[in-house]
């Protein structure tokens, strides 16, 4: 630890200047400079007492001045006594703010506490905290303010568990402020980022019914086109199966784990989706599921699809996707371009040869429609 300098040090004329002329100014300075002497490591332990019993001799001073000169010369000292530390973060604002913002002499009890008692501007200090913990942070999102709880998800250190996000997603579905910065967090539970990506899906559809002239059926199947590709979109970057499996429950459960998207995640290469889903569908174990997706003698996926309902027309598509995914394994491939290219190739050998197009989307286009009863034959013509 550095030395201080001497204008930073309380001397004999700094305490004869506050015998002479107490006033607010003079003890303002001398409880800087005492919190700031507090820092010195070559303080010996008499010493250090003797500033400690200052220090709480100062809470009590009648001027917030004073206090909050203390608190913050004493935010970021590690070696500050607890109960100190406690006192000045339950002060008023002014004083509470800088040590509620810094001290990491603060326990998770004095900050829920803190949460609990005092107001927004508060509330807010401990929401920016470095690595608020899961506790501290469901005890935010419990004060139901919008503020309090953007600044908190918009905390990458807060650590934040499943419980706390699903309530904060409950609470705050229509704010934005809420959920940008949600939206932006470097990581995110698959299930909480699927919610998330609904929530974002509804406004969506919203602003294009009020913004354009559509029917409300259009509104619809763009909302779901938007929503799928999110969807996929989480599931890049190999996930777990058992994340995987959280998403699929998740969607099964608010009715959104559709053919489109199984066949849409597919033709991007995520099998275990696909194989999850369909276990799921038909209400089989993944491993038994993935024994029959990948029958050789291609009866398995047949009648998985019949089990669980998927349109027929959507067979040959999942095959010829299988098809490629598995070739990309065996030769070990990695390049997404050479795989998109090779799926697309693949699938529109397999529904039509007459096609030519340079993305999915309008594969997909096309399984949408069957899935609302027309036939890929009939869109053909």
């Amino acid at each position: 630890m550095k030395a201080l300098s001497d204008s930073n040090k309380l001397s004999s004329a700094d305490v004869a200047k506050l015998l002479q002329d107490p006033n607010i100014e003079n003890r303002a300075t001398a409880a800087s400079k005492v919190a700031s002497t507090f820092s010195d490591a070559e303080l010996s332990e008499g010493e250090r007492k003797i500033a400690e019993d200052i220090f709480r001799v100062m809470l009590k001073d009648a001027s917030v001045r004073v206090r909050q000169a203390l608190s913050e010369s004493l935010k970021e000292n590690p070696e500050v006594p607890h109960d100190v530390a406690a006192t000045l973060a339950k002060d008023v604002d002014e004083v509470a703010l800088p040590v509620v913002e810094f001290s990491s002499v603060l326990t998770d009890q004095d900050l829920i506490e803190i949460v609990r008692t005092k107001g927004a501007s508060v509330q807010k200090a401990v929401a920016g905290r470095q690595g608020v913990s899961e506790d501290v942070a469901d005890a935010l999102a419990d004060t139901g303010n919008e503020e309090v709880v953007a600044t908190l998800v918009g905390n990458e250190t807060a650590k934040i568990n499943d419980k706390t996000y699903n309530k904060v997603l409950d609470k705050f579905a229509d704010s934005d402020l809420v959920k940008t910065p949600l939206a932006h967090r470097g990581e995110l539970p698959i299930a909480v980022a699927e919610r998330l990506v609904t929530l974002v899906s509804e406004k969506i559809r919203d602003h294009i019914m009020t913004h354009h002239e559509v029917s409300a059926s259009m509104a619809a199947d763009l909302l779901m086109e938007s929503r799928e590709k999110a969807t996929v979109s989480l599931l890049s970057g190999g996930q777990k199966t058992a994340s995987v499996q959280e998403l699929v429950d998740q969607l099964y459960d608010n009715g959104r784990l559709t053919p489109t998207l199984m066949l849409r995640a597919l033709c991007m290469g995520d099998t275990t989706f696909f194989e999850v889903a369909l276990a799921k569908m038909v209400n089989i174990p993944v491993s038994n599921a993935y024994q029959l997706v990948h029958d050789k003698g291609e009866l398995g996926l047949k009648r998985l699809f019949e089990v669980a309902k998927i349109p027929p027309q959507f067979l040959a598509m999942a095959r010829a996707a299988l098809e490629v995914a598995d070739e990309m394994l065996e030769t070990g491939g990695d390049d997404p371009e050479m795989f998109k290219q090779l799926m697309i190739e693949r699938v529109l050998t397999a529904v039509e040869n007459d096609v030519d197009t340079e993305n999915l989307d309008y594969l997909i286009g096309k399984l949408q429609r069957v899935e609302q009863g027309e036939s890929v034959e009939s869109d053909s013509n």
